[in-house]
């Protein structure tokens, strides 16, 4: 997927958070780098060994007060993991219902709700390289629309010390600082969900396993900060 970053149109307000946000994740780099360490690796220390599609830390990250979760794992090339960040049940605000499905599998649904937002892309020295949405059955999650989850992403925040208070501040930040094509690019999903469908129209799309990465985009933080001071300077 290509993504233009000119973001001039957009409101001051949000920028100035994109702005802040590129700050917090900068701050997260300095404390962690003094100390030897980068966001992945606090999520796999006294872990054990590091097993692909495992789950990082054991038993996820989730934030009770506001229905926050993530957590690392690692079975593609091209990257060293990534992390999956998703908003459960409770953490919705009424009036958001699941896409409709007829098919055979029972999706998560009530209390147990849950809506992946993204993915993150690491390579090996600890820095986020990409974001990628999925197809439904690669998270198990319920599956909602992109207007939907777009919705939900001013929800997603992690505010307590485990696994480190730094990652948590840093995955918080990364939401904040790349939503312009976060929303791209769920917007995308469900774009090739639909044609996919159309061009199968005999399959359950959301658990076709032809059908994993959705929509997926490179990423480097640097160069978006700077896209959005500019966008700033613009407007000032």
């Amino acid at each position: 997927m290509k993504f233009k970053t000119d973001f001039t149109n957009l409101p001051l307000g949000q920028l100035e958070s994109m702005q802040d946000a590129g700050e917090r994740i900068e701050e997260c780099y300095r404390l962690l780098v003094k100390a030897n360490a980068n966001v992945v690796g606090q999520c796999l220390a006294h872990q054990g060994k590091f097993v692909q599609y495992d789950h990082y830390p054991k038993g996820d990250i989730f934030d009770k007060e506001t229905k926050s979760q993530y957590y690392y794992h690692a079975h593609r090339e091209g990257e060293h993991g990534h992390f999956h960040t998703f908003v459960r049940a409770g953490g919705m605000p009424d009036g958001i219902e699941p896409v409709p499905y007829d098919g055979d599998i029972e999706l998560p649904s009530g209390k147990d709700a849950i809506c992946h937002l993204i993915a993150v892309s690491m390579n090996r020295p600890g820095y986020p390289i990409g974001l990628f949405s999925t197809n439904r059955w690669v998270t198990g999650e319920t599956f909602y629309s992109a207007e939907d989850a777009i919705g939900l992403l001013d929800q997603f925040l992690m505010d307590h010390t485990y696994p480190c208070l730094a990652t948590n501040r840093w995955i918080s930040a990364m939401i904040i600082l790349f939503r312009p094509q976060i929303e791209a690019l769920l917007r995308e999903r469900d774009r090739v969900i639909a044609s996919w469908q159309e061009k199968n129209p005999d399959k359950d799309v959301y658990e076709d396993r032809d059908l994993e990465l959705t929509s997926i985009l490179k990423i480097d933080v640097k160069k978006q900060r700077a896209a959005v001071e500019k966008a700033i300077a613009k407007q000032s």
